[in-house]
This record gives structure tokens, sequence and C-alpha cells, in this order.
């Protein structure tokens, strides 16, 4: 058994979505959350860049004796998991390959969607994954650039990024593809949009996939908090590095329940 805390991080808010299934699976354990705001959107940045921030996110929560780290942004994943993999002694879990999993089980016709940063469809970590698990699929692949910013300014219901979603998708409608991989980790929080113009076309984020990945390790290492922490709830912890107006109102949404974060810097 080990109380120690889970390190999550993300370019903004988005990996909230993978900490509030990670809460819900594993209630015992205590989370420890960075949101690097003040270099959102990772999804334009190059490689390099998002390595160096992925690198100081670690260093970061490292600080805080986490036992797992959780890189919950795709851009990171595709380009950075590696390099942080070979980097540091402890176990590290990505959100790519939990939804290519979903998506590889979710499909009926073979003909899967995926979207994402400019960063993430341009490494081609996405087909590439895919076609080694299922070589016989297709697969489409499209940025959607505007998502992050819009859902960052709350823009979640707002027609604005209906608008711009349905520009987006429409290609994924023609083809047929019967199965989106949703391959970022704010694409949830616009989820019912995106249901909305793709009528019958399965959704897969990686949220609960990865929340399920985290339980098999840690149940496999002997990690486990199979008790509270000194026998109180959590302290869940939440970090960012601005704190924007919205920040919290955001936060509150997407895990039902009230935070406030604390903010830092991690040069």
């Amino acid at each position: 058994m080990d109380k120690r805390p889970i390190g999550i991080f993300d370019s903004g808010v988005g990996g909230l979505t993978v900490a509030k299934e990670v809460m819900n699976l594993l209630p015992n354990e205590t989370i420890i959350y960075l949101g690097d705001t003040a270099n959102l959107p990772y999804g334009d940045k190059s490689a390099e860049i998002v390595q160096r921030y992925s690198v100081d996110n670690t260093e970061f929560l490292l600080k805080h004796d986490i036992k797992l780290l959780v890189v919950a942004c795709n851009t990171a994943s595709s380009v950075a998991l590696e390099h942080l993999k070979s980097s540091y002694q402890l176990p590290i879990v990505g959100v790519i390959e939990p939804a290519v999993k979903g998506a590889i089980f979710a499909t009926r016709n073979k003909k899967i969607g995926v979207i994402g940063t400019n960063r993430t469809i341009k490494s081609n970590v996405y087909p590439d994954m895919l076609k080694a698990m299922e070589p016989e699929c297709q697969i489409s692949s499209r940025p959607c650039p505007l998502f992050v910013p819009l859902i960052e300014e709350f823009f979640i219901d707002h027609e604005a990024t209906r608008l711009i979603a349905v520009e987006y998708l429409k290609e994924f409608k023609e083809q047929g593809s019967d199965t989106l991989i949703l391959g970022c980790t704010h694409y949830p929080l616009i989820k019912d949009i995106i249901a909305e113009i793709l009528p019958g076309v399965k959704l897969v984020d990686s949220a609960l996939s990865t929340a399920r990945d985290i339980y098999s390790l840690l149940d496999s290492h002997q990690m486990l908090a199979l008790t509270p922490r000194d026998g109180k709830p959590p302290a869940h912890r939440f970090f960012a590095t601005d704190i924007t107006p919205k920040l919290n109102d955001l936060a509150n949404r997407i895990l039902g329940m009230k935070i406030d974060f604390e903010e830092v810097s991690v040069k």
C-alpha cells in the first residue's frame, strides 16, 4: 500500500476530466493537479517547447512526493511521454493509448476519426497506434485548434463553438466515420455539441480508460491507497501557473465540486 499522491498535469483544465474519473474510481487516492495555464495552449507550440514544459511540470509535481505521474494532455503525451519515461524513475501514464483501445473496441465499420490540437495531429501518434493495433481501420484526422481557447473562455454552450464545430466535423460525416476519438482532454466538455453534429457516432475520450489503466498499474505494483491518508478524506490540491478569471468556475463545472486553484511558478 502506498498513500503518496498521484500527480496529474495538463496545459489547462482539460486534464480535470481525467482527475475526476480517477477520484471516482479510486476514492482513497490523493490528487495533486497542475494546469500550466500560463503556457496554454500547448497545441500550437513546437515539440521541443512542449517537452520542456512537460519536464518543468514533472519537476514541480515530484516536489510533492508523487508515486505516479499522469500526463493528462494529448499534446504532451504525443511528443513528451517517452522522454519523461526515460528520464524519471516512477510510473508514468499518458492518455493516448487508452483512447486508441477504446476506439478499436467501439467501431463497427472500422472508420475512425480523430480530432486534436495541431501538434497532436501533426505527430501522427493516433493513426500510427491505431494502425498498429487494427491494420484494417480507415483513419481520418482533423486539427481543431480553436476548441481549447473557446473552452478555456467558458464558451462551452456557445453558438460560436457550435458553428466552428460544424466546420471542423463535417468531413467525418461525409466519410462515414462511426467512431470519433476526442484527442484532447478538453474536448469532452463540448461532447454534447459534437454529438449533436455527429448523431450516432461513438465519441471516445480517454478519461475513464486512463483511470482504469492507473488502477491496474497501481494494483500490479501494490501501490494502491487502500484506506484514506491519515484516516481522513483525500486532501486534493489544485495548482495553476496563471489564475484566469473563469478558471475556478470552469474547474467547478468539470469536477462537480468547489475548488480553488493555487497559483505557482514551475520555472
